[in-house]
């Protein structure tokens, strides 16, 4: 069940979060964008996300997609340097992955700003990373 607003928060009142509008269609899988630049991806970077994600749950698996410079979106223009690095968690519940959600979107990792949105399982198992039309902006 996804929260009511804080009461107040309607009025303009405090500077409490109110319900959170997930990006995508709930599901094990999470996306997250502009964890690292292009050309950063390394080594350790599976473990790092991995490590960090397991704090909400059980990690089943960490994928890291790196598009080549100059790919291209769902609508043909090329992609900005921060939607190039494509890091992909799949939790054992929906419910992990709900509450990594919440815990990492619009956090900062090594100074970038992390997006988060829900990814289909059925394209992460058969590994159609690549951006799609249908995906959250």
């Amino acid at each position: 069940a996804l929260a009511a607003p804080a009461a107040g928060a309607a009025a303009g009142g405090g500077e409490k979060k109110g319900a959170v509008t997930f990006r995508g269609r709930p599901s094990r899988v999470l996306l997250l964008k502009n964890v690292v630049a292009p050309g950063e991806v390394d080594a350790e970077l599976r473990g790092e996300v991995g490590s960090e994600c397991s704090k909400y749950g059980e990690v089943v698996d960490v994928l890291v997609h790196e598009l080549a410079a100059g790919a291209t979106g769902a609508g043909g223009a090329p992609l900005a340097e921060e939607q190039r690095v494509r890091v992909f968690v799949k939790f054992s519940k929906p419910g992990a992955a709900m509450k990594a959600y919440i815990g990492l979107d619009g956090r900062y990792f090594g100074g970038r700003h992390i997006w988060v949105c829900f990814f289909k399982e059925a394209d992460f198992d058969g590994r159609s990373l690549d951006p799609s039309p249908s995906e959250p902006k």
